[in-house]
Formats: C-alpha cells, structure tokens, sequence
C-alpha cells in the first residue's frame, strides 16, 4: 500500500460532494506596515521582493520572510 501524498485531491465536477473552499489570496504587505510574526514578535516591513518575500526589521534582528506568509500578520 502507497503511503498518501501531501497534494491535494482534485475536484472532479461530476462529483455529488461540495468543492473545497478556495484558497484565499496572499497577504500584501507595503512599506512600513505594522506586522505581527508568531515567532519574532512586532515588526515593520522594510521592503517587498515582488510578491515573493518580505524584508522585516523586528527590533532585534530583520528576517526575510517568503510566501506563503502563514505566521506573518498585519496590523
């Protein structure tokens, strides 16, 4: 027996059962936006790399942060 793989099923239309949710859409984040991070705590964001990732200064130390921004939220 195959163990399941992480990807998700695919819905087929015929089906008689509910189509998943859709993913919502990624956070965007600006400049200087107020931004919460579970693990590093309040930060400001100091620049954006095209949709892809944030540079973050969280006071401390500054992290670049990549999508999909899970733990990273906006204030």
């Amino acid at each position: 027996m195959k163990p399941a793989s992480g990807a998700p099923r695919r819905h087929l239309p015929t089906s008689p059962f509910k189509s998943p949710p859709p993913t919502p859409p990624a956070e965007r984040f600006s400049v200087n936006d107020q931004v919460t991070h579970d693990r590093y705590g309040l930060g400001v964001v100091m620049s954006v790399e095209d949709e892809v990732a944030v540079f973050v200064d969280f006071g401390s130390r500054q992290e670049r942060i990549t999508t999909p921004f899970n733990k990273l939220y906006k204030l």
